[in-house]
């Protein structure tokens, strides 16, 4: 693994990314106990979108945009409404006991998101390298026409 002399990376230092680990962790553990039929079913859509949230949050802090960083905060919300559905099916099932899951830290994780995505919606705009959509991305485009 490279590291810069033992220092965390952005993403790492984030609570609601640690959170996300925390909730891989327990998904892993839960989804190890279902019937052998769901191993290829629930359990890997559990896990999935569990792994999702934070690579995704991970991801989102490495662009260069507040835009972009925004779009891949809401893909992991969106993992996180997959990993609340699907924890509610597999309990419907009878694969889970009703504390079978930290719904503590799902809840904490989706509170810390939220909280993570409502901060960086009202700070000011951060410069985007990338041209706005309206703008050409020919630096003269009469000399091309």
């Amino acid at each position: 693994m490279i590291r810069d002399s033992g220092k965390q990376r952005p993403h790492e230092r984030l609570e609601v990314w640690r959170d996300a680990m925390a909730l891989v962790e327990s998904i892993y553990r839960i989804t190890a106990s279902f019937p052998e039929t769901e191993r290829l079913s629930l359990s890997m859509q559990l896990r999935r979108a569990a792994v999702s949230v934070p690579s995704n949050i991970a991801e989102g802090s490495a662009r260069r945009s507040r835009p972009e960083y925004l779009r891949f905060l809401a893909i992991a919300r969106g993992s996180l409404a997959e990993i609340s559905t699907q924890y509610e099916i597999a309990r419907r099932l009878g694969y889970l006991t009703d504390n079978a899951m930290d719904t503590d830290l799902l809840d904490r994780t989706f509170a810390r998101l939220n909280a993570l995505i409502r901060s960086l919606g009202s700070s000011p705009r951060v410069v985007s390298e990338t041209p706005a959509l309206h703008e050409s991305q020919i630096s003269n485009p009469q000399s091309h026409a």
